[in-house]
Formats: C-alpha cells, sequence, structure tokens
C-alpha cells in the first residue's frame, strides 16, 4: 500500500468513528441513564441554551480549540475538526431518529440502549484513535494541562476534567429549569460505566479490529502509540 493510501485509510477511520460515536451518544440520549462527561456537560448547555445540539456543540468545541491552538498544537490535527463539525449534528439527528421510532421506551429498552451505546461508542473510537490524525478538543485540554504545563499525571488530570464537567453539566441542567431528581439522565450509571469500561472495551476493539484493519495490506505494521 502506498503512503497516500495509507493516510487515506486513516482519513477514513477518523471519519468512520466519529460517525459511529455520534450515532452511539444519540442512543446515549435515548436511554437517558448518563452519558460520558464531557456530554454530561453538554447536556446541561443544551438544557440552557436555545440553539440546536449540533451548533451548540460546534461553538463550545470552537472555544476548546482555541485553547489548544493559543497553548498546544500538538495533538491538533484533521479529526479534531471531522469530530468538531460533525459529531454534533449527527447527535442530534441521531437521537431525534431514534425519538421518532421508540417515543416512549421502556425501563428494560433503555438499559439496553445503554449497554449498546457503550459498545458502540468503545467501537468507534478505537478506529477514531488508532487513525491518530488528532484528537478531539476536549481530549486535547487535558493533554495541553499534562504536557504543556506537567501540572499532573494525565490519568488524574483527566479525572479532574471529568468531575469538572460532570458537575458543571448538572449545576447548569438544574439552573436550566430541570429538577434534581432528573440528574441521573445525563449523569448517572451510564456515566459511571463510561468511566470504568470505556478504557477495556476501546483496548480490545484497537487490537482486535482497528489497528488489524489499519495494517491490512502492508509489509510494515504501523502502531499509533509509536507516533505520539
Amino acid at each position: 500500500m502506498t503512503f497516500d493510501k495509507f493516510f487515506v485509510r486513516r482519513i477514513f477511520m477518523s471519519l468512520f468513528g466519529v460517525i459511529i460515536c455520534a450515532i452511539s451518544v444519540g442512543a446515549f440520549k435515548l436511554a437517558a441513564l448518563g452519558v460520558d462527561p464531557f456530554q454530561s456537560f453538554m447536556a446541561g448547555m443544551d438544557a440552557l441554551i436555545p440553539i440546536s445540539f449540533g451548533t451548540l456543540y460546534t461553538i463550545v468545541n470552537i472555544i476548546l480549540l482555541a485553547f489548544s491552538l493559543i497553548f498546544y498544537r500538538r495533538n491538533i490535527g484533521l479529526a479534531t475538526f471531522i469530530n468538531m463539525f460533525l459529531l454534533g449534528y449527527i447527535t442530534q439527528y441521531s437521537y431525534e431518529f431514534f425519538m421518532k421510532i421508540f417515543p416512549e421506551p421502556s425501563m428494560v429498552f433503555r438499559f439496553a440502549a445503554l449497554i449498546i451505546a457503550v459498545v458502540v461508542i468503545c467501537f468507534g473510537s478505537a478506529f477514531y484513535m488508532t487513525a491518530n490524525l488528532g484528537v478531539s478538543t476536549y481530549d486535547s485540554v487535558a493533554i495541553t494541562l499534562v504536557e504543556k504545563w506537567h501540572l499532573w499525571k494525565f490519568k488524574y488530570i483527566r479525572i479532574c476534567t471529568d468531575l469538572v464537567c460532570v458537575i458543571a453539566g448538572c449545576v447548569i441542567f438544574v439552573i436550566a429549569g430541570h429538577e434534581i431528581k432528573e440528574i441521573p439522565t445525563i449523569a448517572g450509571i451510564g456515566t459511571i460505566i463510561t468511566a470504568f469500561f470505556m478504557g477495556p472495551l476501546i483496548d480490545f476493539f484497537n487490537n482486535k479490529i482497528a489497528i488489524p484493519f489499519l495494517n491490512k495490506g502492508k509489509q510494515e505494521n504501523y502502531n499509533p502509540e509509536e507516533q505520539l
């Protein structure tokens, strides 16, 4: 495989990964049992600001992108922009589509949707991450704090940024007029599951599917971790 074809494959993986992740976030929203930390923050913002979710997601990510461009551009790439301009809108339309098909999902159905969403988002993330064409603007914030300013180890910084997102999302959600008892719909069991199971599942899909797909037809295997 020539370099150009290899690069095209990486672009395809980034695009495919973002689309799959966006659809899964729509399923998370349908389940209404909690989403990942950044989406918890976005759910709070979505409840407060009267514009479409896709547009809101793009605006928030442009602000985060500005932070990264000013302080640490190393992790910004093509996939960053694919994520920034596509994920929010695909999530919005996926959720609207799911709600038309399943307007009143039962609790059992919501749990099933949650489990499927977790598996699907890990599958999509594996392709997106293995392509190694840049990280999301939210991921870039934690990386900047670690690699540029050396504040702490990444895993601890990421825990802090995730906690800030969840707390801020819940506070904004309540300020927007929702009751405290509704908070588990944006920061609940789904948030806990993503915290504990996304890492191992992404690693599984990386090794079993994404990396073999990327290296298919290449004489010399490509390891994305060596490029970081």
